[in-house]
């Protein structure tokens, strides 16, 4: 299904985003087989939102679909509530049935914004719980006789707990188990993840060996830090580029990263390429605002267009460049005359950030009434007419009584 030519533009388009094929031999093999691939993308749907780091995986995949390849998407509704132990050092909170379909359906909204969920020949949803819920006691023991305890425990993630004393969860240490076995029942010849998830699609390979199936091929894709510079991007964290945030969110938040990582933002999260990347690059050591403002409207417009990103370009140099005050900021309605800093900005985030991240914007001094800091979130404030209010550099609201 892939030809000569756009096997080569799909190993060059895809070079810029990998980190590793497993193995490289089979990819070849496998792109040039002429077969029509089915690429397994599992997520586990415990927070509603994905960020241009998920979304590197996203574009791969979204390029393999306009080939006539099969993106077979998995919720992992069963596995979901166990919890993936990947990157954390404590048992993951269970979370519940409703909330499961409740992100299923915001996580599905935002995958749709790269994968063509229009074509059935192109993607196909399915849900592990359709095989989970329904395995009989003995056929699961049967699975779990496959496998060693050894092989588990060589997880570096479990090796460390047990070297730290910490407690490690039977249903913790058969996860990675659940996800390989997703891989047999899905029949899948690829798959594309972060790095961090290597250890349970190799086990995936595993078992597709045991069954008499051709091991999946996996391709690792870079990781790079937040847009604070620190740890890769997370939401707990608020370092990362939501492909839910507004285009002007994108825009502003892409303009805290620190200048050293314009260059990778650059080649891993925009898909511009050839002549423009090397200027944009060069640009980078002369002008690195510039530069900077540049990739802000690149992932932009990658998400939203190229009107809205030449729009977001102009209302950011407007606003910062000429020091004004947005016209088009919103007004928050309070019914007291007498209300907290605190609950203020909760209204304005209304629910998209959690409360300990609104104190932290307070401590930083990010938070000012017409120009003048508010240290205290438990201040009163009362309000008036006029009351102009930002947070951080880039949003404003205004204040009034309902």
């Amino acid at each position: 299904m892939t030809n000569p030519d756009a096997a080569q533009k799909i190993n060059t388009m895809f070079a810029r985003t990998t980190d590793e094929i497993l193995s490289l031999k089979e990819w070849e093999k496998l792109l040039n087989s002429g077969k029509k691939l089915r690429i397994k993308y599992g997520v586990d749907v415990t927070a509603p939102y994905l960020h241009t780091g998920h979304a590197v995986n996203l574009w791969m995949m979204r390029s393999l679909q306009d080939l006539g390849h099969k993106v077979i998407f998995l919720v992992g509704d069963f596995t979901t509530q166990i919890g993936d132990p990947t990157g954390k050092n404590k048992t993951r909170p269970i979370i519940s049935q409703k909330d499961i379909e409740r992100n299923t359906q915001k996580f599905i909204e935002q995958a749709e914004m790269i994968l063509r969920f229009d074509d059935p020949e192109l993607l196909e949803i399915r849900k592990n719980s359709e095989w989970f819920n329904k395995m009989p006691m003995g056929e699961f023991l049967k699975l779990l006789s496959l496998v060693t305890h050894n092989k588990l425990i060589s997880r570096e993630m479990f090796r460390q707990r047990i070297k730290n004393h910490e407690d490690l969860y039977m249903h913790e240490l058969i996860y990675p188990i659940l996800q390989g076995y997703d891989s047999v029942v899905l029949e899948s010849d690829l798959t594309i993840i972060g790095s961090d998830q290597l250890f349970n699609e190799m086990i995936g390979r595993f078992y597709q060996e045991k069954f008499g199936q051709t091991p999946q091929v996996i391709i690792t894709t870079k990781i790079t830090p937040g847009v604070d510079g620190g740890e890769k991007q997370s939401k707990s964290l608020g370092n990362y580029i939501g492909l839910g945030h507004s285009p002007r969110d994108k825009f502003g938040i892409t303009m805290r990263l620190p200048d050293n990582l314009i260059q990778v933002y650059l080649e891993v999260y925009t898909d511009i390429s050839g002549k423009r990347l090397d200027e944009l690059c060069q640009l980078v050591k002369s002008n690195p605002l510039e530069a900077k403002k540049q990739l802000a409207k690149e992932i932009v417009r990658r998400y939203h267009g190229e009107e809205v990103a030449c729009h977001e370009y102009s209302w950011f140099n407007r606003t910062f460049s000429q020091g004004k005050v947005p016209k088009d900021i919103p007004y928050i309605k309070v019914e007291k005359d007498l209300v907290t800093a605190l609950d203020m900005v909760i209204k304005f985030f209304d629910g998209t950030e959690s409360k300990s991240y609104i104190r932290k914007l307070f401590m930083q001094g990010a938070i000012k009434c017409n120009g003048n800091k508010i240290d205290d979130f438990k201040q009163t404030i009362e309000i008036t007419s006029d009351m102009i209010f930002s947070v951080g550099k880039r949003k404003w609201f205004k204040v009034c009584l309902k």
